[in-house]
């Protein structure tokens, strides 16, 4: 039984088979259940594991446009307009950035008809002073975690 790294290990376990039983994860990790269940509990406290979610293809289901929205705001409505990207149900990445755009969200839309109407909800707020819209044309890589190392 090694306790080093016992965190790294099982995240990286987890990386790897994230329905993995805690026995299966104990006898990988060479440790007793008990602890995987205790370190286990211990990382979602603290935020480390937020949870456990399907990785899902949106293309295969007719989520067919991927779009990177780049917005410039009014600085007192950063806080308002993230929330309201981050509340979109298409919205499945929201960042507040630097450099000339204040933000940047990854949508998934069906069409571009779709897409343009999802930016035009967006774009009636006042507080956008800027927006630019890119298309995705292929994704080479995408939802991509990667193992720790220890």
């Amino acid at each position: 039984m090694t306790y080093e790294n016992l965190d790294e290990r099982l995240i990286n376990e987890l990386l790897v088979d994230g329905r993995a039983s805690l026995r299966s994860l104990a006898e990988d990790l060479d440790v007793s259940v008990t602890t995987v269940s205790n370190h286990l509990s211990d990382l979602e406290d603290r935020d480390i594991i937020r949870g456990y979610t399907p990785i899902v293809d949106y293309g295969e289901l007719g989520y067919d446009v991927t779009a990177i929205i780049q917005l410039k705001v009014e600085g007192d409505a950063l806080p308002d307009i993230t929330e309201r990207l981050q509340d979109h149900r298409q919205m499945v990445s929201v960042y507040e950035v630097t450099g000339d755009h204040d933000i940047i969200a990854i949508g998934k839309f069906t069409d571009t008809d779709h897409m343009n109407e999802g930016i035009k909800e967006l774009l009636i707020d006042p507080d956008i002073k800027e927006s630019n819209t890119s298309v995705v044309l292929n994704t080479v890589t995408e939802n991509e975690q990667f193992q720790l190392d220890y």
